[in-house]
């Protein structure tokens, strides 16, 4: 075995000095070193061999491993110097060309739009939170004045994940106005916050509908506060996200953890209000619920309605690029189609 050992050291070292490319030095180096070459085996077969023979011939097989290593390593270089010093001689590369410049990641539109809007309330002084989107039926419906049975749980067609957790039942949340009830419960007045985050509704989805959106839930509670500080922070929002020239409207609505509610509205862009498919010939697009925080809601979290006063409202977030750039189908935000997002 140790004539085996020398003869195949000098082959390898015979072979590596024919080697002239990468592809034919990483072939020798399966050859002579690899998990199936003849040293391996050999240094795999070292513990059936007689006690005696064992030490001389696992140190020849360990120095040629070595040996065999350090002169692919030598080798490499060697073979990497002289394509880099003879370009001239090689049409595969030339290293005074520039480099093959990678595509640049961006973010996605609804991610720019939810920046947009942080921005614009943070400009304002709101704080920004996020919630869990795993909600108790409490926090998504009986804190916000909609108990079971009431009809305006029609109004969501909700995912539910369990219905008897201790008495309690959780959902996947139907809106991000959760994040009031427990903002309340752990923050005394004044508050100012926005909720950015997804929401989902179980129901059949089209160009207008998704089963997963993202909303941005807004609330502020102080002493004082009336309807005019909630139409002149939505008249900002839409003036800021539309521009200044935009004609916006309020109009009377019904939510149950409001009163009064009230829609928002803005001028078509489409048609500047002369009525199109767009705005279904209306010359008004919503954008957003809103209204006063119901006295009982803030009664439900210990604020007293008789001292303090707030607004919230809730943003559908999709509904603003698809306004900003016409886009027709909110399911091609989450195709994932590059061709899509590229243009953003």
């Amino acid at each position: 075995m140790l004539k085996q050992l020398r003869d195949l050291h000098a082959q390898a070292l015979d072979e590596l000095d024919k080697v002239d490319n990468s592809r034919e030095l990483e072939l020798w180096r399966v050859r002579h070193l690899g998990k199936k070459s003849t040293l391996t085996e050999i240094l795999r077969s070292l513990a059936t061999l007689p006690l005696e023979e064992r030490p001389k011939i696992g140190a020849l097989a360990n120095e040629i491993k070595k040996t065999l290593e350090s002169s692919l390593e030598e080798k490499k270089k060697l073979l990497q110097e002289a394509l880099l010093s003879s370009p001239q001689k090689s049409a595969r590369l030339d290293v005074t060309l520039p480099g093959r410049a990678l595509p640049i990641g961006r973010l996605h539109p609804t991610t720019q739009i939810l920046n947009e809007i942080c921005d614009v309330f943070k400009n304002m002084g709101f704080q920004v939170i996020e919630g869990p989107d795993v909600e108790w039926d409490y926090y998504n419906f009986e804190a916000l004045n909609i108990p079971e049975h009431h009809p305006a749980r029609e109004m969501f067609a909700t995912l539910w994940i369990d219905t008897d957790v201790g008495g309690k039942a959780r959902l996947l949340r139907t809106h991000t106005s959760p994040m009031q009830i427990r903002m309340m419960e752990r923050e005394r007045p004044p508050i100012r916050v926005i909720v950015p985050g997804r929401a989902y509704r179980y129901e059949a989805t089209d160009a207008t509908h998704e089963s997963m959106f993202y909303q941005v839930e807004g609330l502020a509670v102080d002493k004082g506060i009336t309807l005019a500080d909630l139409k002149g922070t939505l008249f900002d929002l839409c003036r800021c996200l539309f521009g200044e020239e935009r004609k916006v409207r309020f109009r009377c609505d019904y939510f149950p953890f409001v009163e009064p509610g009230v829609e928002v509205a803005i001028g078509c862009s489409g048609c500047d209000g002369a009525g199109c498919r767009l705005c279904g010939y209306s010359g008004w697009i919503e954008i957003l619920g809103a209204g006063m925080v119901h006295p009982d809601v803030l009664a439900r979290v210990d604020i007293d309605p008789e001292l303090y006063s707030g607004f919230a409202f809730g943003l559908g977030v999709e509904r603003i690029p698809m306004l900003h750039y016409g886009i027709d189908d909110i399911r091609l935000f989450y195709s994932n189609d590059l061709r899509f997002l590229r243009q953003f």
